[in-house]
């Protein structure tokens, strides 16, 4: 197939495309830029990519794709809570209408990277996808509305899938050290601590983002009426884990590593655990092959051979922070726009 994936250029991104492309796809991406730089390592090799705002997408550029993975959005809370009408503006709107463009365009699979975090507070029951969705952040009710509205684009000759990933952890040439695994392993490297500012006791389902291209690669491959508008949560249930137990884990695996648990933040009310029979009936030659132990093995030896500093953890690799910097910089405008056309 020929395949479109959005965001290819982030954290998520980078570790899909070549996945999709090992499988024999023609790949290409569509991505403004703004985290094509937050590389720890060697620079990642993209596939051939639009330097396009998702605001700005023509139908003509959508013309000749089999399926679109639409991963690109502002994927963060803390940012999400601070500038609510651009996430709704990216999220929302600009996502519904890729699809309803690449519908337009011919375009027959549409694969959209949703969240579990759209069933919010859901206590200590397993929850399916058949569970009442009660997201409590910009980001997750922008992705409720995606589901909502796409879901209605659905006929015979445009397929949705809504792959709802459990909290992405393990290494990626694009980091990210805003998620909980990934940034307890870089507190444990960078200081000897393991920082838990929660009091450690939320519920986190979680998954790598290996397992996450793997589950995106066996839905685009499915045949269509097993995955026809349908949601599918993406993990396991072995990676159900509290923040407190990540935290152990953590320590355990760097060396001389040390838990504190502040507590100063409360009980985060997003503690949830998820079922995730429904992907495992439907696809049942997919695996899910990372606990969060490797991951956090994986995270460790990267960061090392990399030598990843406090400043870059801090600043390059946690959403926040480095938009701010491009703002400051001149190099993205107030909503997120790259300056001077084409990437930040």
């Amino acid at each position: 197939m020929k395949v479109l994936i959005t965001g290819n250029q982030g954290y998520l991104g980078t570790v899909m495309s070549p996945i999709v492309t090992a499988a024999g796809h023609d790949v290409h991406g569509l991505d403004s830029g703004l985290f094509a730089e937050c590389v720890l390592g060697p620079q990642p090799t993209d596939a051939p990519t639009l330097a396009v705002d998702l605001r700005d997408v023509t139908v003509e550029q959508l013309r000749g794709f089999d399926a679109v993975i639409h991963l690109a959005a502002l994927s963060n809370d803390p940012l999400g809570a601070l500038a609510p009408e651009i996430t709704h503006d990216i999220n929302h709107h600009a996502s519904v209408r890729l699809a309803r463009l690449a519908k337009e365009a011919g375009v027959s699979r549409f694969l959209y990277a949703s969240t579990c975090s759209v069933y919010g507070a859901a206590g200590e029951s397993l929850v399916t996808e058949e569970a009442v969705l009660n997201p409590l952040t910009p980001y997750a009710v922008s992705k409720v509305q995606v589901e909502s509205d796409v879901a209605a684009l659905a006929d015979e000759s445009f397929s949705p899938t809504f792959l709802r990933n459990a909290t992405a952890f393990g290494f990626s040439p694009r980091l990210r050290a805003d998620i909980v695994v990934n940034n307890l392993v870089g507190s444990a490297v960078l200081t000897g601590e393991v920082l838990v500012l929660s009091d450690g006791t939320p519920w986190r389902p979680l998954v790598h983002a290996e397992d996450i291209a793997n589950a995106f690669l066996a839905v685009l491959e499915a045949p269509q009426e097993v995955v026809h508008n349908a949601a599918f949560n993406v993990g396991s249930e072995e990676n159900n884990v509290t923040v407190a137990e990540i935290a152990d884990i953590v320590a355990d695996v760097v060396p001389s590593a040390t838990v504190r648990i502040t507590g100063e933040f409360g009980g985060d009310p997003r503690s949830y655990r998820v079922d995730f029979s429904r992907i495992r009936k439907a696809l049942p030659d997919l695996e899910v092959a990372w606990d969060v132990r490797r991951g956090a093995e994986e995270l460790y030896r990267g960061y090392v051979d990399s030598g990843l500093t406090a400043e870059a953890f801090a600043q390059r690799f946690t959403r926040l922070p480095w938009l701010k910097s491009l703002q400051s910089a001149g190099r993205i405008d107030d909503v997120m726009r790259p300056l001077g056309g084409g990437a930040a």
